[in-house]
Parts: C-alpha cells; sequence; structure tokens
C-alpha cells in the first residue's frame, strides 16, 4: 500500500543503514490521528503487546505472542536501547524513538546489537505516522536490511516474503485497533 512518494521518501532510521542490500516499504491509511495509533506501536513484541498479526501462525513455531486488544501502559517502550523481542531471546532494540511520530528497532547498527545471535545481517525496522490534512494517519513501515555475508541474501530475502504476509496483517491489526478507540475498559 505504499505510494511511489512513500516509497522514495526518506524516513527516520534510514540513516542508519545508508547503503541497504534489501529495502521493503509498506503502508496503510489509518482514519484516526497519529495519537490514537501511536500506543499500539509502542508496544509492539512478544514481549509486548504482540505484533496485531497470526498470532496462531506465530505459535504454531513456539513464539509466545498474544496481541493486546487494549493499550497497557506498562508495555510501551519508553526510551532508545529498550529491548523489543520478536521472540524469546531474540530481541531488536529501539535506535530512535521520536514521540508520537516515529519508532526505529534495529539489530547490529552502531554498536546496537540486541540479542539476535550472530546475526549475519544489519537490520532497521522504521514505524512512522504522517499526519494527513483530513485528521488521518498514513502509517509507513520500511526495513532495510545490509548483507554482512555472502549467503545472507538467500537467507533474508525468503524470509522477506513470509514479512510482507505478516506485515500486511500487522498494519491491519493496528489500523482496526486505532480506529476503534480505547478499549470501554481503558477509556
Amino acid at each position: 500500500g505504499a505510494t511511489d512518494d512513500e516509497l522514495r521518501m526518506p524516513l527516520p532510521g534510514d540513516e542508519l543503514l545508508p547503503a541497504p542490500n534489501l529495502t521493503a516499504t509498506r503502508a496503510i491509511s489509518i482514519a484516526a490521528p497519529p495519537s490514537a495509533v501511536w500506543p499500539w506501536l509502542t508496544q509492539l513484541g512478544q514481549n509486548r503487546g504482540g505484533f496485531y498479526s497470526y498470532d496462531w501462525l506465530e505459535n504454531l513455531v513456539g513464539l509466545g505472542i498474544h496481541s493486546a486488544d487494549a493499550i497497557e501502559p506498562e508495555l510501551q517502550v519508553r526510551s532508545v536501547g529498550d529491548e523489543v523481542n520478536l521472540a524469546p531471546g531474540a530481541a531488536l532494540l529501539v535506535a530512535a524513538l521520536d514521540d508520537g511520530r516515529a519508532l526505529v528497532l534495529s539489530v547490529g547498527v552502531n554498536g546496537i546489537d540486541g540479542t539476535i545471535a550472530e546475526a549475519p545481517f544489519q537490520f532497521t525496522w522504521a514505524f512512522v505516522l504522517l499526519p494527513q490534512p483530513d485528521g488521518s494517519t498514513r502509517l509507513v513501515v520500511r526495513e532495510r536490511y545490509v548483507y554482512l555475508t555472502g549467503w545472507t541474501g538467500a537467507l533474508v530475502e525468503p524470509v522477506e516474503m513470509v514479512s510482507w504476509v505478516m506485515t500486511e496483517r500487522m498494519l491491519r491489526g493496528i489500523r482496526d485497533r486505532a480506529e476503534r478507540g480505547p478499549s470501554p475498559e481503558r477509556a
């Protein structure tokens, strides 16, 4: 769903990997202001609010992910350096946090290693909120990879196809939650 302009525009986190081997940019329109979307982004993660994707598929391989249907303040990332688990023992670190606008996760970038053991790549995953004139939001998500070995592409590129499916569902999950507004028990 990314427009040609969104594919070309520089996003927060791009500067961390200026010459990636692979870039994937995806986007969705959300009929809610950025302030309604932001809390869902900052509780992403296996150790937090899940990924709002196909929990059953993630749990089929034992990831223990349960996507939240409410904003939980104790699950929010708070600062650069916080861990966001993809799976137990596999964490990305918050590389940039621009409150209400951009969350950038990474591994192997500028000394930010996370806990993905000896990853053969550097990686950034940016979530950027673009307010629209009508009060809605464009959520633009960008993954960037730098391959550190000759065989990394053979690993990353098939995984990227799975990521496309999971990210598409995640974007819809975030949209649906933000458009619904706060849950009655949290309102």
